[in-house]
């Protein structure tokens, strides 16, 4: 069970990405515009007005770029929408439907290919970013594991710290630097992701990887401290079930058992 949670669910490498607010592009864009067009413009323009001029370009042609892009990129993850049969003989797509994939290897390689496709048409822009965290999550399962990373960095470099999805892209961030060996940044990675409002099977996990993390560096009682006080914080979480599995593993290994952090007593509610 622990082994199967500790990879990304189905749930989290399919999610639906949605942008958050539009970033101001093409100010090189708008400013060439300007300059091509100098002798149309009066002496008499001042400063104040150029300036106008280029914010109104730059929030035209971001607008206009970003609204073709959010379009596109909605076909673009139409691809993770195809199943995946095994162990059948398939049968001819129905008209207007994809033919179902053989396997999940060839899902994700067309993931891949479907999204560097939309990003190369589009760098830059929101959308690029937000297509880079199931992009990236593709190609941590591909075994792509530098390749998953610049992904996920990508996407964490844009994204709102107020968008839900950053829980998820600090998760793959912190796998693709583990499965590359380096488990010091994995462990930030990890400790981030505990900072972020994560609700459903994620809630805890930032913690519970955070453990694992520790535990990997040969710190077991430090591990065993931090599951000891998850299990009692969140008994009724995913988190909290696997906290209890893998203090056992470490109690088995001599890992000493701290009594838990008890929680804060609760504040009177004033009168």
């Amino acid at each position: 069970m622990a082994e199967k949670s500790e990879k990304m669910t189905t749930t989290q490498q399919e999610q639906p990405v949605r942008a958050p607010d539009a970033f101001q592009l093409y100010g090189a864009e708008a400013s060439d515009w300007l300059q091509k067009r100098q002798q149309y413009i009066g002496l008499a323009v001042g400063a104040v007005l150029v300036l106008g001029l280029i914010i109104a370009l730059v929030s035209y042609f971001s607008g206009r770029k970003e609204e073709s892009a959010s379009r596109e990129l909605g076909d673009a993850l139409a691809v993770m929408e195809i199943p995946v049969v095994t162990g059948v003989d398939l049968q001819p797509a129905a008209e207007g439907q994809e033919k179902p994939f053989k396997s999940e290897a060839e899902k994700d390689e067309k993931i891949v290919e479907s999204l560097n496709g939309f990003r190369a048409k589009y760098p830059g822009s929101n959308a690029a970013a937000m297509a880079a965290l199931p992009m990236g999550k593709a190609e941590y399962r591909r075994g792509h594991y530098k390749e998953a990373l610049a992904a996920f960095d990508e996407f964490l470099g844009k994204a709102d710290k107020a968008d839900p999805l950053t829980v998820s892209a600090r998760e793959g961030q912190g796998y693709a630097h583990e499965a590359l060996k380096d488990l010091d940044n994995a462990l930030v990675s990890f400790q981030e992701m505990s900072k972020l409002d994560a609700g459903g099977f994620l809630q805890g996990m930032g913690q519970y990887h955070q453990a694992r993390i520790l535990a990997a560096q040969g710190k077991k009682d430090e591990a065993a401290k931090m599951l000891s006080d998850l299990k009692t914080a969140q008994t009724n979480t995913a988190a909290g079930r696997l906290a209890t599995e893998r203090l056992a593993v470490l109690v088995a290994q001599g890992a000493k058992v701290p009594e838990p952090t008890p929680a804060p007593a609760a504040t009177p509610e004033a009168k």
